[in-house]
């Protein structure tokens, strides 16, 4: 079952945990010093918060799966838009490790769909570039063909 994903740059991480976890009724799922993730069920939302953002606001929205069959028919679909699109195998980033495919809107918004195979104690194996979404580079025909496998470049 799919679970649509939210990824929002914060300055104060402390007020929007408060604030979020009113919205949402229950506190984080997952608490870190410069990150929160709230997995909700009703609606199915797998919603993130951190200080890791370039600029404020949203960051990124995606498709969370769990399967590879799932993720791999939304790399279909997504290919049928003739856009770039970057794939990222067994990805370190938001302590999780995930298999990802990344595009970008044509608003300039990072997609993400992702599969998370398991946690991990970090927010990522590598440092994050600044001008890029969360734990993705935003897919270009360069990245995508320079980037593969790299999460937080």
């Amino acid at each position: 079952m799919k679970r649509f994903h939210v990824h929002l740059s914060v300055d104060d991480l402390d007020a929007n945990i408060q604030f979020y976890s009113h919205v949402f009724g229950m506190p984080p799922t997952v608490l870190k010093p410069d990150y929160a993730k709230w997995m909700v069920d009703d609606p199915r939302i797998n919603f993130a918060i951190s200080k890791c953002g370039s600029r404020l606001g949203i960051d990124h929205l995606g498709v969370q799966v769990e399967t590879d069959e799932e993720l791999n028919a939304l790399r279909e679909q997504v290919a049928g838009a003739r856009i770039v699109a970057l794939d990222q195998s067994d990805a370190a980033c938001c302590y999780a490790r995930s298999d990802k495919y990344w595009t970008t809107d044509p608003q300039g918004i990072a997609w993400e769909t992702f599969h998370t195979l398991e946690a991990i104690p970090v927010f990522s194996d590598t440092v994050r570039a600044q001008t890029s979404a969360c734990c993705g580079t935003k897919p270009t025909v360069e990245t995508a063909s320079r980037n593969s496998g790299a999460c937080c470049t």
